[in-house]
């Protein structure tokens, strides 16, 4: 029986409290003092990277083998959330997981990291020469790392059948500590302090990544508008953009999952295949296709060694610990969200789409951008490279389609598929909070438009302070990480239980 059935509805004011009170402290914090701010976050970021780099590696790693596991043992066919089939259809479903887990980073990052790690080698590969054709393949591969089959394995596996298991099969409310109920059983579920805390740090982990990305979208579209159509990039027309996105996503939001975010996630899927379509007809797509079959065969050949490296802690704090920390702090509430969207699919379709197809996509995209950009660059060094130390990952983006025939359309449409990656994010985002701190899947309407539009109004205030308080806010889900971690932990032990229960319940239907 479904929570919402057996459990009546009703805001959790302690966790609402704890975690709002958690970034108004921020906000006034950074108000007064964004210097102070900056340093702390800094600071912090150095010890959670420093003393938790190795257990963030280990998390991803041990949730992805464990998750194929499952998937592919007899268990691969239990089918969660105690319905018979699948609640949305395929395309649908795996649009929304493609839009919502990629985020805007798929865009500005698919341009920068591939074109960073290309100028500058990771220490991986010290024998080779930036900027030159053997640079190539590691530094597609090393984006692969961040952005392949670790960090979306941790967004929708092993936590979203533990969750789908509590709340669809056992009643409990959606919220991040359903996680320890096959440990702790009702208990956590009612009035703990504990439970509080768990929701609230996964509510902080969840809103400082979402909140960096809005701020940064901000800074990033006001630069391409001005790069395409000469506006001037000033704070005013960062603000308005900020403004009209969380408009659109606390609208998004109130619709629904089957109304706003689906068709969301439909369209740009639709726009970022005709943009790969584009991109390949009329840039380098043999230089393309070549590259990411070696990059993604130098990346699963060397898959375990790339991912437990630990040789350079400093660039490990920049790159792939600062990603896989991101991930992390995403973890439980994208397995709320992933639970919500995923009723009526068995656990190998939840692992093959969101752990493999998924990543294996990702990749390509970042191939396309990012190895557009290094042709581009190979050809003409620092046509690409000199915009990046300029000005930042959206600078990236845009040379890139500036160098492409019919570079302004490219470019707009490029900056409206990062839109809509972090429009479909916020709204996502907000519903899934407001499902944390309500305990069902349909939560109030004017909670989700609220969530949207105060994380949507904390950007506003640390666009207006300055870029280094979003980045500080962005570094600080790594530090929030480090307690979202342990939580993650535990589903080494209870997504296998979970599955041992479900499988004698359903065994005479498998």
């Amino acid at each position: 029986m479904e929570s919402s059935k057996r459990n009546k509805a009703s805001l959790d004011l302690p966790s609402f409290i704890l975690s709002g009170s958690v970034l108004l402290l921020f906000v006034i914090v950074a108000l007064i003092n964004a210097d102070f701010v900056a340093n702390t976050v800094d600071y912090l970021f150095g010890l959670s990277a420093t003393y938790f780099g190795i257990i963030y590696q280990i998390t991803l790693l041990g949730t992805f083998i464990i998750a194929l596991v499952l998937a592919f043992s007899k268990f691969g066919k239990i089918r969660l959330g105690n319905i018979d089939k699948p609640e949305m259809s395929t395309f649908k479903w795996i649009s929304i997981i493609m839009c919502t887990l990629l985020a805007g980073g798929g865009v500005f990052w698919a341009a920068a990291e591939p074109l960073s790690h290309f100028i500058t080698v990771p220490p991986h590969f010290s024998g080779i020469k930036g900027g030159t054709q053997e640079a190539v393949v590691p530094a597609l591969a090393m984006s692969f790392v961040d952005w392949g089959f670790l960090s979306w394995a941790i967004l929708g596996t092993l936590g979203t059948i533990v969750l789908m298991y509590a709340h669809y099969h056992k009643g409990m409310p959606l919220k991040p500590r359903a996680l320890l109920y096959p440990i702790l059983g009702e208990k956590i579920m009612k009035k703990s302090v504990f439970g509080t805390i768990v929701d609230s740090f996964s509510i902080i982990a969840v809103a400082a990544g979402t909140i960096g990305p809005i701020g940064f979208l901000g800074l990033q579209a006001g630069y391409g508008l001005s790069s395409l159509t000469g506006t001037p990039n000033t704070l005013t027309v960062h603000i308005t953009i900020i403004i009209l996105l969380v408009i659109a996503a606390a609208i998004s939001a109130v619709t629904g999952i089957h109304k706003g975010i689906q068709i969301l996630s439909s369209f740009n899927v639709v726009l970022a295949v005709a943009l790969i379509i584009g991109v390949l007809l009329l840039g380098p797509a043999q230089f393309i296709f070549n590259n990411y079959f070696e990059a993604l065969g130098l990346y699963m050949n060397k898959f375990i060694s790339f991912n437990t490296y630990r040789g350079d802690e400093a660039w490990l704090g920049l790159w792939t610990v600062f990603f896989f920390a991101w991930f992390v702090g995403y973890g439980p509430m994208m397995a709320v969200f992933a639970s919500r969207i995923s009723r009526g699919r068995t656990i190998r379709e939840l692992v093959i789409t969101v752990a493999i197809i998924a990543p294996v996509i990702t990749t390509f995209w970042f191939t396309v951008i990012g190895g557009t950009g290094i042709s581009q660059e190979l050809k003409l060094p620092g046509s690409v490279s000199a915009a990046l130390a300029e000005a930042g990952p959206p600078a990236a983006m845009m040379a890139i389609t500036e160098h492409l025939p019919f570079g302004m359309a490219f470019g707009f449409l490029f900056l409206l598929a990062t839109i809509i990656f972090v429009l479909t994010t916020t709204d996502s985002m907000s519903l899934t909070i407001s499902m944390a701190i309500s305990g069902n899947g349909h939560p109030p309407r004017w909670l989700r438009a609220f969530y949207a539009l105060v994380m949507g109004l904390v950007a506003i205030v640390l666009v207006s302070v300055g870029e280094g308080s979003v980045n500080a806010l962005q570094s600080f889900i790594v530090v929030t990480a480090v307690p979202v971690v342990l939580l993650l932990l535990t589903t080494f032990w209870t997504a296998p239980k979970v599955c041992k229960d479900l499988y004698e319940e359903q065994k005479d239907l498998l």
